[in-house]
């Protein structure tokens, strides 16, 4: 099949691209050209937010399945709909398990649990978008598939409740500075390689009886989140270091962007029911446990110097409440 990935070269959708080409489909990759797009794959060029830039690119092209990682505005969402319909036979659209209602009601979480969070602009985005493809499923077929990962990783992430993208929180750690967690660290999280990802991804492309579902696509791997900063601290060699256990009220005082972050996510327990993407995706078992991830991840951040910069934002972020939290009264 051919299969047009809009955004193959991120956290998650690298590895999906892979993993497909690796089974022998036909990818392409639309982008805006900023990042190089492996040689094995179609490169397309193209601005998603330009219906005749998009309708340009893909002139020539013949897709089967297009699989959408940056979905997030219903314009775009209306320019892909009148790109494709009738035109593909199924369009995958990854959402994010943050649009389940805060806080839960009831766990694991599946995709028939309550949708809607009042603290995350994000999840609420994707939510409207789910329904508005829903919507034109039901009008006329369009062969929508939703995906719902949680928080999944790469060998380019350390997953932390400011920002997973970056060297950032090993870099405080081996420098002696102050990091958090929320509230008393014992929030449950699931934690998802993408390379597990990839294989839940793949087995439903193509797929008809997918066409018109949700799907949870999450590990089964639950830790806390004092677990997790352990493992962390395991795989990067650091001894003792200092992790300060702050309220999450405390947090989104301080800096109220972490609100959508914790009270929208990171801080409400996240567990997840995936007995529906097992039934169709036998081969869906996550292998990989977060000790052997997060030390890949340390691993390939220490294999170039330049890889362990801090992020500039993220840094100031723990700075900005782990300094407040120290001189409460």
């Amino acid at each position: 099949m051919r299969v047009l990935f809009i955004g193959g070269t991120g956290n998650i959708s690298a590895a999906c691209a892979a993993l497909l080409h690796a089974r022998g489909h036909d990818v392409l990759v639309l982008s805006r050209g900023r990042n190089p797009v492996p040689v094995a794959y179609k490169a397309l060029s193209a601005d998603r937010t330009d219906a005749d830039a998009m309708k340009n690119a893909l002139a020539e092209e013949a897709i089967d399945v297009v699989i959408n990682f940056l979905g997030f505005f219903l314009p775009e969402l209306e320019i892909d709909y009148a790109l494709f319909a009738d035109k593909i036979s199924q369009y995958i659209f990854i959402s994010s398990t943050t649009v389940y209602a805060k806080p839960h009601e009831r766990l694991p979480l599946c995709e028939e649990s309550p949708l809607g969070n009042p603290f995350s602009e994000y999840a609420r985005k994707k939510q409207a978008c789910e329904e508005w493809l829903l919507t034109r499923h039901r009008a006329d077929g369009f062969p929508v598939t939703i995906v719902r990962p949680s928080h999944t990783y790469s060998r380019r992430w350390i997953p932390n409740p400011v920002a997973s993208s970056d060297y950032t929180l090993i870099a405080r750690l081996e420098q002696g500075k102050p990091v958090f967690v929320h509230d008393d660290g014992q929030s449950l999280w699931t934690l998802t390689a993408s390379d597990d990802f990839a294989v839940g991804l793949a087995g439903l492309v193509g797929r008809e009886e997918a066409v018109g579902q949700a799907y949870n696509v999450t590990g089964n791997e639950v830790l806390t989140w004092n677990q997790i900063y352990d493992e962390i601290c395991r795989a990067a060699g650091i001894d003792c270091p200092e992790i300060l256990r702050i309220p999450t009220d405390f947090i989104c005082g301080i800096e109220p962007e972490m609100s959508a972050k914790l009270k929208g996510d990171k801080a409400e327990h996240g567990v997840f029911d995936n007995a529906r993407i097992k039934r169709l995706v036998p081969d869906f078992v996550c292998k990989k446990t977060f000790r052997t991830g997060v030390a890949e991840a340390v691993a390939w951040f220490h294999e170039e110097p330049a890889r362990r910069r801090p992020n500039p934002k993220t840094d100031a972020v723990f700075e900005k409440i782990t300094t407040a939290w120290k001189e409460r009264s």
